[in-house]
């Protein structure tokens, strides 16, 4: 008996420990239970907005390698136009010529030289210039001149293709990256439709959330041109975003306020990191109704500043044109064109 005695006090403190111990894992088990779901979502849209970040980083970099391809190609067909021409010129020498040694023939015979400079071969013809001294100086003269000047288009024409080849690599390098990040957004987007809708609903209105101790800046355009540019983006509203893009159906952000800015007869240049020397930067408090407002220290994104603490903008694949808070994001700077 005092030995049960002795066990039963033991065994109510087994039993309360037990319960104790049970209440706690049951109140660890509902502590971690809301990380364990949190977490997954916050995850999620930590890695959608790195993901679109990315991307526009990818979309800038392939704009802007586009942009110098395109240049480019400019720069060698007016290369060519000009090569042209100088071609032109020797023909219509060597038809000169030609017309001299049919002369010389009739009279008794061809000039050796004038064999050697009527040649088939047009490098062999200008090679031989040295012997046009029994020509005369003054024909001798030009085609040497020609000469060094075919050979440096020459040289400048292969030097512009070689750099063509270049920025063609690079371009499809950023091309490559581009559908790798979309991938990555297929996925991303992939995962959020997944989430219950209110869970999305939060999540796009986090990704359209701003800083609320910002000023809310105004008052009108700063110039006829900028009101002109940003009647155009408001004409754009709606539309979607598309790598790439430039209008007038679909844009991506720089490409919006290129195109807006080009309706307004100011040509802007394609990516938005050029487009912040555009024109002068202002602070944001001063910012004016038709105001490009670069985000993030890279200026990786570009929108229009439309008053009352917005600007327009073309967000992200899957999100047309649309108006978000200015401080929706980090703010670089501020550019009047």
């Amino acid at each position: 008996m005092g030995s049960h005695r002795r066990t039963a006090p033991s065994s109510g403190a087994e039993r309360s420990a037990a319960l104790a111990l049970g209440l706690l894992s049951a109140a660890a088990t509902a502590l971690g239970a809301v990380p364990a779901t949190a977490a997954p979502q916050e995850d999620i849209r930590a890695e959608v907005d790195r993901l679109y970040r990315e991307a526009e980083k990818a979309t800038e970099a392939y704009n802007a390698a586009d942009e110098r391809a395109d240049a480019l190609r400019r720069e060698i067909a007016d290369a060519q136009d000009g090569i042209a021409r100088k071609q032109q010129r020797v023909n219509t020498m060597r038809e000169a010529l030609g017309s001299l040694a049919g002369s010389q023939y009739r009279s008794g015979g061809l000039d050796p030289a004038l064999a050697l400079l009527l040649s088939d071969d047009p490098e062999d013809y200008l090679e031989k210039a040295s012997v046009l001294d029994r020509i005369g100086a003054r024909q001798a003269a030009q085609l040497k001149r020609l000469r060094g000047t075919l050979r440096s288009l020459s040289q400048d024409r292969a030097e512009a293709a070689k750099r063509l080849g270049a920025l063609e690599r690079s371009r499809k390098a950023a091309a490559t990256h581009k559908r790798t990040v979309e991938g990555k957004l297929a996925e991303a987007r992939r995962l959020l439709g997944s989430l219950p809708a209110g869970e999305r609903a939060a999540w796009d209105r986090a990704s359209r959330s701003g800083r609320t101790d910002l000023p809310g800046p105004g008052g009108a355009p700063a110039s006829g041109r900028a009101a002109a540019a940003l009647a155009a983006a408001r004409s754009a509203l709606g539309k979607p975003y598309v790598w790439g893009a430039s209008g007038p159906s679909a844009f991506d952000c720089s490409g919006l306020t290129q195109w807006a800015y080009a309706q307004a007869g100011v040509a802007l240049p394609r990516t938005s990191q050029a487009q912040r020397y555009a024109g002068r930067q202002v602070p944001l408090s001063e910012a004016r109704p038709g105001d490009l407002v670069l985000y993030r220290s890279d200026a990786s994104h570009v929108g229009m500043y439309t008053g009352n603490g917005q600007v327009i903008h073309a967000p992200y694949p899957g999100a047309p044109v649309r108006y978000d808070p200015v401080g929706m994001m980090p703010v670089s700077s501020v550019t009047r064109v």
